[in-house]
Parts: structure tokens; C-alpha cells; sequence
């Protein structure tokens, strides 16, 4: 019961919903998210369960692509299509040129003001709860990359978007900015997240599919702790190594040739045995050090006593 089950969220849920009604079926073990999507939003949710949530720092930073609608004219004070209509505004001529324009302006290194209808928080107090009551607060900005931006004249009013983003990046504010880089506003009508990572909508399957096959104890469903990590350094150890690794011990590092000291900034490696993720150790100047270590993801190596 360690692994990343992927889940295509439908609408109308939170990403804290989605998780609580996972949990129930895992028990004792560990549940979380990557990647929050708003309650309106669809698509790919990974659900980390068990030791896989140790590996969230590993894969939460990985690029993320949606496809959606951006609605002009409109804007709403929570930015997308549940909120209460704030303004309205005559729509733009739309022209191919334009729009190549705007896609130029929208690619790169991007300052994004955070919606107030958001999770962060002004003083400890999540912006969206100081919305609620009606108590104003002056949201921060943030820096975040758009990788590609690919925009379709979908209607008089409608924008359809491919876009490609860092983590942490808010899709409802650049729908908002696109409709101001028009000379109007805009809210997000439509939003859907088709791949995270090296992860794909098309792997991912239903809650409650997922919900019917873990009540089975089927657990074929779930991305193993190796291959939720694809493209991390990966080195191969033998029994011995791997006992003193699932142990915590450093020094078992040394012996490990691939492992040889590098100059400049670290890297990260994880150490397998059989398919089975042992560890992963940070390697620089200092010398190879374990960071995460996975005994209880390798509880079969222990029965059979390859370890």
C-alpha cells in the first residue's frame, strides 16, 4: 500500500475531498496531494499513499500542463466561473495577430498577483476566508514559468488554451491578465490537468474506480515508489549494501562506486534493489549522504531475507 495512485478529479470536489474519501481505504497509512486543483477544475490529481509521501518534494516541482477556456467580458470575484460577477466589459476584436501577441507576452518568466479567492495566507489567515468576510487584503505576487502558451479563437467571447507552467503557477490570474492584455476581463471558464511530471491523464483513472479496487485490495492501480520517479539518477546495490542503506547508514555510501564525489551543487540518486527503491541519497562535495530512506516499501525483501 505505497505507491501514487493517479485520479482523474471530476468537478464540483475539492483536491482535500478527493483525499478524504481515499483514506478510509488505506488505513493506517499516510494520504496527501499533489498539486491542488480547484473544485471546478478537472483532471489528473496524484494521490500519494503511504511511503510515497516522503516523495513529494521530489515530484511537486515538476511542470504541469492544462487545457481550458478563458471567458472575456466577464470577471468574477473568485476568477472563475463559481464566483459572483465583479465586471463586465465590452469583448476585443480578436485577430490572429493579437493573439500571437499575447501568447509572446504570456511565455516565460511571469509576476503573478495571487488571486484573493487563494489558499495563501496574509498574517496566518488564508486570503480566501478574509474574502469571505469582506475584509480587504493586498494579495502578494508571485514568480512562476510558463513554458508554452498556445491560445484558439474558441468564440466571439471565448478564448481555448495549451498551456505548459511551473509549479505554484495560478491559472485563473493569467486568464484575468489575458483579458486586461486585451483591453477587457476575463475569468476562467473551463480548466482541465492533463499531465504532472512524467504523469498523464491517460493513466489515471476514476475515483471511483479507484475507490471499487481498493476496497478489493487491488493494488495494480498504484505507481510504484521507483517509477514515480523516472527521471531521478538511479544506481543499483547489491543484499549487503542495501541492508545497511535501509538502516540509515551513511557509510555504506562510500562503497558504492557510482556514488564517487562530485564537484559544484548536488544531485540526487536513488538507490534500488530488485525494482524496489531503497533510499535516496544527495551526492556533492561533501560526499554521497542518505536523505530518504524507504524500509517499509521493501517489507518483501525482509520476508524472503534478501535483506
Amino acid at each position: 500500500m505505497d505507491g501514487v495512485l493517479l485520479i482523474d478529479k471530476p468537478a464540483g470536489l475539492t483536491s482535500a475531498e478527493v483525499v478524504r474519501r481515499l483514506k478510509s481505504y488505506v488505513k493506517p497509512q499516510r494520504v496527501g496531494h499533489l498539486g491542488t486543483l480547484d473544485p471546478c477544475a478537472t483532471g489528473l490529481l496524484p494521490i500519494l499513499i503511504g511511503e510515497a509521501t516522503k516523495l513529494a518534494p521530489y515530484m511537486d516541482s515538476a511542470e504541469k500542463e492544462y487545457h481550458g477556456l478563458i471567458q472575456l467580458g466577464v470577471e468574477t470575484d473568485t476568477l472563475d466561473r463559481e464566483g459572483r460577477v465583479v465586471k463586465t466589459a465590452p469583448l476585443p476584436e480578436l485577430t490572429q495577430s493579437t493573439i500571437e501577441e499575447v501568447e509572446r507576452k504570456f511565455t516565460g518568466q511571469l509576476t503573478q498577483t495571487v488571486p484573493v479567492f487563494s489558499a495563501v495566507k496574509h498574517n496566518g489567515t488564508p486570503l480566501y476566508k478574509l474574502a469571505r468576510r469582506g475584509i480587504p487584503a493586498e494579495p502578494p505576487k508571485r514568480t512562476v514559468h510558463v513554458y508554452s502558451l498556445h491560445l484558439t479563437i474558441a468564440g466571439d467571447d471565448t478564448l481555448a488554451f495549451v498551456l505548459v507552467c511551473s509549479k505554484g503557477t495560478y491559472i485563473r490570474a493569467i486568464a484575468r491578465d489575458i483579458g486586461q492584455a486585451l483591453g477587457t476581463v476575463a475569468h476562467l471558464a473551463e480548466l482541465r490537468r492533463v499531465r504532472s511530471g512524467g504523469f498523464s491523464i491517460s493513466q489515471s483513472i476514476s475515483l471511483e474506480q479507484a475507490i471499487e479496487q481498493l476496497k478489493k485490495r487491488e493494488f495494480s492501480c498504484l505507481v510504484g515508489l521507483r517509477q514515480a520517479i523516472p527521471d531521478m539518477a538511479e544506481v543499483s546495490v547489491d543484499e549487503r549494501i542495501a541492508r545497511r542503506v535501509i538502516n540509515g547508514q551513511n557509510s555504506a555510501l562510500s562503497e558504492v562506486p557510482e556514488l564517487g564525489s562530485v564537484g559544484g551543487d548536488f544531485r540526487l540518486v536513488k538507490l534500488v534493489l530488485r525494482d524496489r527503491l531503497l533510499a535516496i541519497a544527495r551526492v556533492g562535495g561533501q560526499g554521497p549522504k542518505l536523505v530518504r530512506v524507504f524500509p517499509r516499501a521493501c517489507d518483501e525483501l525482509y520476508s524472503t531475507g534478501v535483506v
